[in-house]
């Protein structure tokens, strides 16, 4: 039997409805029926799952590697942050105490 009319999915497993689907392993198979047939039987020996997916590889498409540089994160969203507010509780305690003790210095020279 020859490869030539087989084409390669790639399975995706979801282990609960809330869960991500993961992708699990490749197979060959003519069409997508006997791909999710055969990812069925490869894949639920092994663990149960909640949803189960087959996906042409010709059919994902993605970026060229010469593009994925372009998908790193810009460093000028720092504003975006929370890293600023690490010590605000201590911040917020000095200032209290600065406050306390000048209503101490206001009350003792009155």
């Amino acid at each position: 039997m020859s490869n030539e009319n087989f084409f390669i999915y790639e399975v995706f497993s979801q282990k609960t409805v809330n869960a991500p689907f993961v992708q699990q392993f490749s197979l060959l198979a003519p069409n997508k029926e006997v791909a999710l047939s055969m990812a069925r039987e490869n894949f639920l020996r092994r663990e149960s799952c909640f949803n189960l997916w087959v996906v042409k590889r010709d059919d994902i498409f993605g970026l060229p590697p010469e593009e994925r540089p372009f998908l790193e994160r810009l460093d000028n969203k720092s504003y975006r942050e929370t890293k600023g507010y690490g010590d605000l509780q201590s911040r917020w305690r000095h200032h209290r105490e600065q406050y306390e003790e000048k209503q101490k210095h206001a009350g003792n020279g009155s």
